[in-house]
C-alpha cells in the first residue's frame, strides 16, 4: 500500500471543525475526543449536546443502530481508521443534523444506504469495496461538496448516478485498481478531482481522463518503474480534446526522464497553464531525443519542479537545462535539485520568474551572456554562488524587481564595479559572508533589503545612493551602534536585533525621524546616560519598538545587569551637562542671594562666628584633663574691665552669670584687693585664684587696664599652655593696628583666640549668652584639703540649648 495517509485524509478536517465549534459556545457546541483509545465499540452515555464526536485510530469493527441515537445535534463524525467491515446509513437517520461523515481507512466492502440529505462531506475512500460504493441515494445527496470514494472497478455506470451533483472535491482512494473504463471520470462534475493510485496502474489513462474531468488534478503515487502499463510505444503523444484541467499537481512520482518527457509532452497543448511536480524520482536510461519536443501551441504559464532525486546520474544535463530553459514561459521553479548548472538559449526569452532555490549552483552560471529581458523576479537561495558584482552584471540585462541571494557565500571587494538594473527594488542578501564593503554594492532604487546574518560591523558614512530604501534589516551582525539614517532618509523600517550594540548614537535620533517600525531587541545594552533617549523612545514610542519591553535587557553595568530598560531610570540632570551646569550655577547664585540676604538682614557672619567659637569652646571643654583641675581656686570667674565699662559688667554681665543660689563665685578687682600690695600683684593674685578670667575688651581697657596684665602674661607660661583660662568679651571693636606697640602679649592674644563679641542687636544676646556660659563650663574636683566640692545643677537655656554645670566652693 504506497499511498501517504497525510497528503489528502479527509478526517485531518477535524482539527478546523474542533476550532470551529470552540468558539461558538453560545450555540451549546461540545466536542467529543475519543481518538486512538483502543476502543472496540462506541462509548456509551455520551452527552446528548455533543456536535463533533472523534472516534478514528480505534478498533471498532461494527456500529450499532443506537450508538448515535441520542446524539441529535451530531454534525461531525470522524470513524476514520478503525476496522469497520460493513457500513448501514440508517445507523444516522437519527442525526438529522449530521454533515460530515468521515469511514476512510476501514474495511468496509458494502454499504447500505440511506437518505442523509443535510450531509456535505462524505469520505469512504481506502476501504476494500469492489465497486464504487455508489448508490441512487448518493445522487439524492443534494448538498453534497466533497465525496470519497473507493473500490477496485471503476465504470461509467457508477458515476452517471452522481453525474448531476454540483461536487467541489472528489477523492479516488484506492486501495486497488483491476478495472477501469475509459472516460469514466469526465462523467464527474467536480472543481477537484484527487486520485490516490495504487501499484500496478493504468496513470496514462487515468491522466488523459482526468485533465478531461476536474479544472484542478491532483495524483498521488505515480510509480511508472513497476507499472504494468507502458508508455505511448510509438511516442506519439495524443492531442487531448475537452481538456478541463488548468492546474496539475503531481506528487510522489517514480519514473524516468523518458516518461517525465512524455508528461510533459502530454500536457503542453492542454488547458494546463500550472504545472508542479514535487517528490520526484528519476531512474533508467534515457533513449529520447529531447530536441524533438514541440513546443508550440501552449497555454502553460508556470512549471514547477521540486524535491527532485536521481537514481542515475549518467544524464545528458544541457538537454534537460534547454529543455526547460526553452520552454519560454513565464514562471519556473526547479529547486532542491542538486542542480550544479543551468543553460539558456542564445536568444531572448519571456521568462518573468525564475527559482532554482536548494541547489549547488556556482558563479560559473553568470559568466555566459543571457538574454532574459522581461525577468522580475530570480531566486536563487541555499547556492553556491561566491561574486556579487557577477550577478549585478547578469541581472544588469533584466528588468528585475525582486532578487533572493540568501543563504550562499557571497562576497564583495571594494574594487568590483557593480551594475544592477533601475528596476531593482528587493534584495535578500541574509546569510552571506558581506563586510561592510556591500554597501558600495546595491542597486540606487533599493526599498527591502536584508542583509540578516552576515559580518557587517559598520554602516559606511560615505553611503549617498540609496535614497529610496524603505526597509533595513541588519539583524545578527556586529554592528556596535545604531546606524544613522542621514544615507536613507526615507527608512521607514529598521531592523538591528542581536548585534553588539551597546548603546544609541546621536546621529540615529537626528537621521532617523522617519522610521516607524524598529526592531533592536536581545542587544548588550550599557545602561548610561548614552541610551537615556533611546530609553525614552522605547517607554513612550506606542508600538514603535517591536519586541519591546521583553527583548531589551541591560548587560553593563554589571549592577544593572538583567533589567529590562523599561526599568531603568537615568535622570535629565544627571545625563545632560548642559542642564547639569545651569543647575549648579543657578543653585549658586540663589544660596549666594540667600547668604547676601542673611548678612544683610540677620548679620549671619557674627552668628557663624559665635557658633564656630560655641563649637570649639564645647570641645576643648570636653578635653580638659584632671591635671588642669588641680589648681588651688576659690572662685569660678575673675572679670577685669574698665571704669568706662562698668555699667555694662555690672548690668549685663553679673546678673547673667550669678544666680540666686550663689552657686557661681565671681572675683571683681575692687572687691578682692590686698592692700599692701600693688595693683598688679593684686590683678595676678585674682588670676590665679580664679579658675577662668574673663577680660572685657575695650579701647579705654586697653589704654588703662591692660598695663597690669601684660608683665604677667610675659612672664608665665602657663597662659601660653593652655588659652582656656582667659576669655575675651569684645565689648566694642579694636582693630589690631590700634592696639599699642608695647602690649605684643594683647595682640598674640587676640590673634591666637576667638573671642566673644558683645551684639548691638538685642536679639543676638541669647547666643552670645549661651557662647559665654559654655566657655564657662566648669567641673571643680576635690583638691585634697583645699575645697569641698557641691553638686551643681544643669541650665539649658540660650541659643541652640546649651548646657552650663555651676560649682560652689566652700573655702577651708
Amino acid at each position: 500500500m504506497r499511498y501517504i495517509r497525510s497528503i489528502y485524509i479527509f478526517c485531518s478536517i477535524v482539527t478546523s471543525v474542533r476550532s470551529g465549534a470552540s468558539e461558538l459556545p453560545e450555540e451549546r457546541e461540545l466536542t467529543t475526543n475519543f481518538s486512538s483509545m483502543s476502543l472496540t465499540k462506541v462509548p456509551e452515555g455520551l452527552t446528548p449536546i455533543t456536535t463533533t464526536l472523534d472516534l478514528s485510530y480505534n478498533l471498532l469493527f461494527q456500529l450499532q443502530h443506537s450508538d448515535f441515537r441520542s446524539l441529535s445535534k451530531l454534525k461531525v463524525l470522524i470513524l476514520c481508521h478503525n476496522r469497520i467491515q460493513e457500513l448501514d446509513i440508517k445507523t444516522f437517520e437519527f442525526n438529522k443534523e449530521l454533515s460530515y461523515l468521515d469511514v476512510s481507512n476501514n474495511r468496509l466492502k458494502s454499504v447500505t444506504w440511506f437518505s442523509l440529505a443535510g450531509l456535505r462531506h462524505l469520505d469512504l475512500s481506502f476501504n476494500d469495496f469492489d465497486t464504487l460504493p455508489i448508490s441512487v441515494e448518493t445522487g439524492n445527496m443534494s448538498h453534497l461538496e466533497t465525496l470519497g470514494l473507493s473500490g477496485a472497478k471503476i465504470q461509467k455506470s457508477d458515476f452517471q448516478k452522481i453525474a448531476h451533483l454540483q461536487l467541489n472535491t472528489v477523492l479516488l482512494g484506492l486501495r486497488t485498481l483491476s478495472h477501469y473504463e475509459e472516460g469514466s471520470l469526465p462523467i464527474l462534475n467536480t472543481t477537484r478531482l484527487h486520485i490516490v493510485l495504487p501499484v500496478n496502474t493504468n496513470f496514462w489513462v487515468l491522466l488523459h481522463d482526468g485533465i478531461k474531468t476536474s479544472k484542478i488534478l491532483e495524483v498521488i503515487n505515480i510509480d511508472l518503474q513497476k507499472s504494468q502499463f507502458t508508455s505511448y510505444e510509438s511516442q506519439q503523444i495524443p492531442i487531448l480534446e475537452n481538456a478541463k484541467t488548468s492546474i496539475l499537481l503531481l506528487n510522489k512520482v517514480d519514473l524516468s526522464w523518458d516518461d517525465l518527457f512524455l508528461i510533459f509532452q502530454l500536457v503542453w497543448h492542454t488547458s494546463v497553464e500550472y504545472f508542479q511536480i514535487q517528490h520526484v524520482t528519476f531512474g533508467g536510461k534515457v533513449y529520447l531525443d529531447h530536441n524533438s519536443f514541440d513546443y508550440s501551441n501552449t497555454v502553460m504559464r508556470t512549471i514547477k519542479l521540486e524535491h527532485v532525486h536521481f537514481r542515475i546520474f549518467n544524464i545528458p544535463q544541457e538537454s534537460i537545462y534547454l529543455l526547460f530553459t526553452k520552454m519560454d514561459i513565464e514562471n519556473l521553479t526547479i529547486s532542491d535539485a542538486q542542480m550544479p548548472h543551468m543553460l539558456f538559449p542564445m536568444y531572448p526569452t519571456r521568462f518573468q520568474y525564475l527559482n532554482f532555490a536548494n541547489n549547488i549552483l556556482t558563479d560559473d552560471v553568470f559568466k555566459k551572456s543571457i538574454q532574459l529581458p522581461h525577468l522580475k523576479t530570480l531566486i536563487l537561495k541555499d547556492n553556491k554562488l561566491e561574486t556579487l558584482s557577477l550577478v549585478s552584471h547578469f541581472a544588469s540585462n533584466t528588468s528585475l524587481r525582486h532578487l533572493d541571494l540568501s543563504e550562499n557565500l557571497l562576497q564583495h571587494e571594494n574594487d568590483e564595479n557593480c551594475l544592477w538594473p533601475e528596476t531593482l527594488v528587493t534584495m535578500n542578501l541574509s546569510f552571506n559572508k558581506f563586510a561592510d564593503s556591500v554597501f558600495g554594492c546595491l542597486p540606487r532604487n533599493i526599498q527591502i533589503l536584508d542583509l540578516n546574518s552576515n559580518k557587517i560591523q559598520t554602516v559606511p558614512k560615505a553611503i549617498t545612493h540609496l535614497t529610496s530604501l524603505r526597509e533595513l534589516n541588519l539583524a545578527f551582525n556586529f554592528l556596535t551602534d545604531l546606524p544613522g539614517c542621514s544615507h536613507f532618509r526615507r527608512l521607514l523600517v529598521l531592523n538591528v536585533e542581536m548585534n553588539l550594540i551597546l548603546s544609541s548614537s546621536l546621529d540615529f535620533f537626528q537621521s532617523c525621524q522617519e522610521v516607524k517600525t524598529l526592531n533592536a531587541g536581545r542587544n548588550p545594552f550599557r545602561c548610561t546616560c548614552e541610551l537615556r533617549d533611546f530609553i525614552q523612545l522605547g517607554k513612550y514610542s506606542e508600538g514603535m519598538m517591536v519586541g519591546w519591553s521583553d527583548s531589551y535587557i541591560c548587560e553593563y553595568p554589571l549592577n544593572l545587569k538583567g533589567t529590562q530598560l523599561k526599568d531603568v531610570h537615568l535622570p535629565e540632570i544627571s545625563c545632560n551637562t548642559g542642564l547639569l551646569i545651569v543647575t549648579i550655577v543657578v543653585v549658586m547664585l540663589v544660596l549666594g542671594m540667600a547668604v547676601a540676604f542673611c548678612c544683610l538682614h540677620f548679620d549671619l557672619p557674627w552668628y557663624l562666628r559665635m557658633l564656630h567659637q560655641w563649637t570649639q569652646t564645647w570641645l576643648r571643654v570636653r578635653k580638659t584633663t584632671q591635671e588642669q583641675l588641680k589648681r588651688s581656686v576659690q572662685f569660678h570667674v575673675f572679670i577685669s574691665y574698665s571704669e568706662h565699662d562698668s555699667a555694662w559688667v555690672k548690668y549685663e554681665l553679673i546678673p547673667s552669670l550669678e544666680k540666686e543660689d550663689g552657686s557661681v563665685l565671681i572675683c571683681l578687682h575692687e572687691g578682692n584687693s590686698d592692700p599692701g600690695k600693688s595693683m598688679t600683684e593684686d590683678t595676678i593674685n585674682c588670676i590665679e585664684k580664679s579658675y577662668k578670667s574673663i577680660f572685657v575688651l575695650s579701647p579705654s581697657f586697653v589704654q588703662t587696664e591692660w598695663c597690669h596684665y601684660e608683665p604677667y602674661f610675659a612672664h608665665h607660661n602657663l597662659f601660653h599652655e593652655s588659652l582656656d583660662y582667659i576669655i575675651l568679651i569684645l565689648l566694642e571693636p579694636i582693630p589690631l593696628y590700634c592696639i599699642p606697640t608695647r602690649y605684643p602679649e594683647l595682640k598674640a592674644l587676640m590673634e591666637k583666640k576667638a573671642y566673644l563679641e558683645w551684639p548691638k542687636d538685642r536679639r543676638k544676646c541669647g547666643l552670645f549668652w549661651a557662647n559665654l556660659r559654655a566657655a564657662l563650663h566648669v567641673n571643680l574636683l576635690d583638691t585634697r584639703g583645699t575645697c569641698e566640692l557641691q553638686t551643681f545643677t544643669e541650665l539649658n537655656e540660650g541659643f541652640g540649648g546649651s548646657a552650663i554645670s555651676l560649682i560652689r566652693t566652700d573655702c577651708l
